[in-house]
């Protein structure tokens, strides 16, 4: 490959935030789907719902809390609103909330249950808040609703702890009134800054980009530094769904295949484009729907299923959210609970422990001061390349054969991404091809291998690519 021009080394020097490092950290969280289409079976409300029908009489937040950790989730977002306007908290801002329900006799806040729930479970908490409300009637109307919205937003981000996560959609439609609003998206942002300086503002946001599609699949390469165009939330609203219907879930759409090669990076030099470390979420649900539906009970996804989207989410520098419903008396039901469990079984038993620790590490280069040994997993520091490298051999050599079936990289992000394409070797043959690494690449190699050396050869880097972790599962 041509040595680095001047727009592919601008993008190898793009870094992340403290709070994009952060979030990144944490790589798979769950969504709570939970609100007034729960107990009508719809995906979108139209607003006019009564905040009657809320009546969740056996609601457990503990448990989603419990099974969400079960799967080896770190975290928990839930739908503080949807698009019906219906708020699970009881704002000051409107009527049409839990307050107005029977529930728990109209005391109740379904946010702060869940807030305390997670930090019982150890989860980090995330609050989703779709600008689109189709019952409040200053919707569409400029300048009103902007406070409005922000107000709720003060109330979620005020009242319940530190949060890691805002969540905004895109989805932007028509009011009780027929109108449509024009949201004023910098001052939301500003507003979650202000009052949650850790917290990602994710998908109509500028730290955590949407990968395209609910279906649960990401691109073949991931990368985490792209145009700033697409930080525009309009962007995002434009490619989002734009009316209810099951088929969206599952639709992988018309999502740019490529969006940060180095072809990409030329063409938006050429433009006088600027970059920006916008990394993917990979986003779907448990269930065909985002919200429970008994129906669906025989068609949650399994183990195995989850497994491998985690593989090509997680696994490809992207964080996996995934959707988890409860039923209307507020519980997960059984076939969920299962799934999840069976998926943290997976995650233990297949990525549970690392062999890399038993092994010899050598470099066919190393600056000074970042040996091979230095990307062995759970140790300070990390492994570059020297300066002028762009491509490098790491080998591990065991004492004896393993049986090595994952290979887990992940680049030193605080200095930028670079790795663009690589492949491994078991004992000098060729297993398997992978291409960018960033936050972390899963490698799956040939089920029953045994090997006693492991050889990752980088094939090609934006400047001298880092490790700051190999491990081998």
């Amino acid at each position: 490959m041509a040595p680095c021009s001047e727009a592919v080394r601008r993008a190898a020097s793009v870094t992340p935030s403290a709070r994009q490092l952060a979030w990144q950290a944490l790589e798979f969280y769950g969504f709570v789907h939970f609100g007034i289409n729960t107990f009508t079976g719809q995906e979108w409300g139209n607003g006019s719902e009564s905040p009657a029908l809320f009546c969740p009489d056996r609601l457990d937040p503990g448990q989603w809390a419990e099974a969400a950790a079960s799967a080896g989730m770190r975290g928990l977002i839930l739908t503080c609103k949807h698009h019906d306007g219906f708020c699970l908290w009881p704002s000051r801002l409107t009527d049409h909330t839990v307050a107005a329900s029977p529930w728990r006799g109209g005391k109740g806040d379904v946010v702060r249950e869940a807030a305390e729930a997670c930090r019982r479970a150890g989860l980090r908490f995330g609050v989703y808040l779709p600008p689109w409300d189709r019952h409040d009637p200053r919707y569409g109307t400029g300048r009103a609703y902007d406070e409005y919205y922000i107000g709720q937003l003060t109330e979620l981000l005020t009242g319940y702890g530190e949060l890691f996560c805002i969540w905004m959609d895109g989805a932007c439609g028509e009011g009780a009134n027929g109108k449509v609003q024009q949201y004023d998206w910098p001052a939301y942002f500003e507003t979650v800054r202000r009052l949650q300086p850790g917290a990602v503002l994710s998908i109509c946001g500028p730290d955590v980009r949407w990968c395209g599609n609910e279906a649960g699949q990401g691109r073949a390469a991931e990368w985490s530094v792209v145009p700033a165009a697409l930080q525009a939330a309009n962007y995002t609203a434009a490619h989002s769904q734009k009316a209810e219907g099951g088929g969206f879930s599952r639709s992988l759409g018309s999502q740019n295949a490529d969006l940060g090669s180095r072809a990409v990076l030329e063409e938006n030099a050429a433009q006088g484009g600027e970059l920006v470390w916008y990394p993917a979420e990979v986003d779907t649900s448990i269930r065909p729907g985002w919200f429970y539906h008994p129906g669906e009970d025989a068609a949650v996804r399994s183990p195995e299923e989850l497994f491998g989207i985690y593989l090509g989410s997680v696994g490809a520098n992207a964080a996996l959210l995934l959707n988890l419903p409860p039923r209307p008396d507020g519980r997960l039901a059984p076939p969920d609970l299962a799934s999840l469990k069976g998926l943290g079984a997976l995650l233990r038993g297949r990525l549970g422990r690392d062999l890399a620790p038993q092994a010899a590490f050598a470099a066919d280069s190393a600056a000074p001061g970042c040996p091979a040994e230095a990307a062995r997993g759970g140790r300070q520091g990390c492994w570059q390349a020297a300066e002028g490298r762009e491509a490098a051999e790491l080998t591990l050599t065991f004492p004896e054969p393993v049986a090595a079936r994952y290979l887990s990289l992940r680049e030193e992000l605080t200095v930028g991404q670079r790795i663009e394409s690589g492949e491994v070797l078991l004992d000098g043959e060729k297993a398997t091809e992978f291409t960018v690494v960033g936050a972390r690449r899963l490698c799956p190699l040939p089920d029953g291998a045994r090997c006693r050396r492991i050889t990752l050869r980088i094939t090609a880097s934006r400047l001298a690519p880092t490790l700051q972790e190999i491990a081998v599962y």
